[in-house]
């Protein structure tokens, strides 16, 4: 969807990192490695790795998780050739939740990454 922010790309991460964890599970890399060849395709386009958790857990925990969380997949995009001059991170944790986390799917959905793509100044 885009926005006053850019375009916002959101990946589900479900099945994108462990519970509680930092390292990438295979389904989230090929769900990069799909849109790091676009990327590298448009050097003036920046891109911003928002980290979301859900509400389950300590919100402080959840807020360093989410930052852990945008670093990892910075560090995996700059692997695959995007400068880091063109890449940030930035947690949320249970800040900005797309739905209610009072059920499992809700929390489900609020547990994503999202890449807001935007012109570089």
């Amino acid at each position: 969807s885009a926005n006053a922010d850019g375009f916002r790309l959101q990946i589900p991460v479900a099945d994108g990192f462990a519970s509680g964890g930092t390292a990438l599970r295979p389904a989230l890399g090929r769900a990069l490695d799909a849109r790091a060849a676009r990327l590298s395709s448009e050097p003036g386009v920046a891109v911003r790795i928002g980290g979301h958790t859900d509400s389950q857990g300590s919100e402080m925990v959840n807020l360093r998780l989410s930052i852990a969380r945008a670093e990892a997949v910075v560090a995996y995009l700059r692997e695959r050739g995007i400068a880091l001059e063109r890449l940030s991170a930035d947690g949320r944790g249970e800040g900005d939740p797309l739905t209610s986390n009072a059920t499992e799917e809700g929390r489900v959905r609020n547990r994503r990454i999202e890449l807001i793509l935007s012109r570089q100044p």
